[in-house]
């Protein structure tokens, strides 16, 4: 059995929670960053990241904390059950183990990765959780397990990380069983590193001129490197059918991608994808970066070049005549 990272509220009032308290300053900007440990590590490498552990139940709590294996499938990051190992957990230790957490209390513990010298290249996925169980009655009962955790992503391999990219392949209107109008954004992960996806969607000139949106992609697709996913995005029920020009902007981290079709909302069920198109700006953004680079690239071989002759050698000024009286 797998389930998410995500926290998990235990049987009295208030839940365990955990938040990453390290960022790396390189990736600072990088919002996935803030919420995960995410990195790339040469073999041989060790890191530290600090974590915090908070209880915001009504009493006193023991928590385990351990790294264990993670995957990503259909979409969503999956953490393993219990304690199953993979090569990431295995290079990941969690000190203290265990803590007793008062009521409304936290506990800071350190994560500690270390890369053996022989890691195979290639990303790796895990978590570390924290994980509190519930204590039977006297007359016995069932034990409820209960754990929150926190992502680990750990690209490994020599140099810099690999690149991140994604396409928007196409954009689906459809409707909910309860007729609720919905836009589901075939994503396409054509990069090396795995994506955390999120962004808006926005309809523009519809019927008598109408606009609506933006609204929000739904939170928790993540692509693994190579996979193809839907990313959901439910719209208000009542935007009319159409015809919209939906304009969509998706982003992993800092990474951001945008697109655009031409859609109508079938009265049930789904309509066929359609191909996306990049925005015009884009094209037009990338023109303007091009000539910019090119006219700065042409003026520095033009000062170079006045530079040169100036200082060939045997070159002598041109003496200025001397005016005459």
């Amino acid at each position: 059995m797998t389930e998410p990272a995500r926290a998990s509220a235990l049987p009295s009032e208030g839940s365990i929670g955990v938040r990453l308290v390290d960022v790396p300053a390189n990736s600072s900007n990088d919002p996935r960053a803030r919420l995960y440990i995410v990195d790339h590590l040469a073999p041989g490498a060790v890191i530290h990241r600090r974590i915090e552990v908070s209880n915001t139940t009504a009493t006193t709590e023991h928590v385990e904390l351990y790294s264990a294996a993670a995957t990503i499938e259909k979409g969503s990051f999956l953490g393993a059950a219990g304690h199953t190992r993979n090569d990431l957990s295995t290079w990941t230790s969690v000190r203290p183990r265990s803590a007793e957490i008062p009521a409304g209390g936290s506990v800071t513990a350190m994560v500690t990765l270390k890369v053996p010298f022989d890691a195979a290249p290639g990303e790796q996925y895990g978590a570390v959780w924290a994980e509190a169980r519930s204590t039977p009655g006297a007359a016995g009962g069932v034990t409820q397990v209960n754990r929150v955790g926190l992502r680990i992503y750990l690209s490994v391999g020599p140099g810099g990380p690999p690149a991140a990219n994604f396409s928007i392949d196409s954009l689906t209107a459809q409707r909910s069983p309860q007729g609720q109008p919905i836009v589901l954004a075939t994503v396409h992960n054509n990069g090396g590193r795995a994506l955390d996806m999120s962004g808006t969607l926005q309809l523009l000139d519809g019927p008598g001129g109408l606009q609506a949106g933006p609204f929000p992609a739904s939170p928790g697709t993540t692509l693994a490197i190579g996979d193809t996913a839907p990313v959901m995005i439910v719209l208000d029920e009542r935007v009319p059918a159409g015809p919209w020009d939906a304009r969509i902007s998706l982003h992993s981290g800092v990474l951001e991608r945008s697109a655009r079709a031409t859609i109508t909302f079938p009265a049930a069920g789904a309509a066929p994808p359609v191909s996306t198109t990049e925005p015009i700006w884009l094209y037009i953004a990338i023109g303007i970066a091009i000539l910019i680079l090119g006219l700065a690239t042409l003026g520095v071989v033009r000062r170079r070049r006045r530079r040169a002759d100036s200082e060939a050698p045997g070159v002598a000024p041109v003496p200025t005549p001397a005016p005459s009286s």
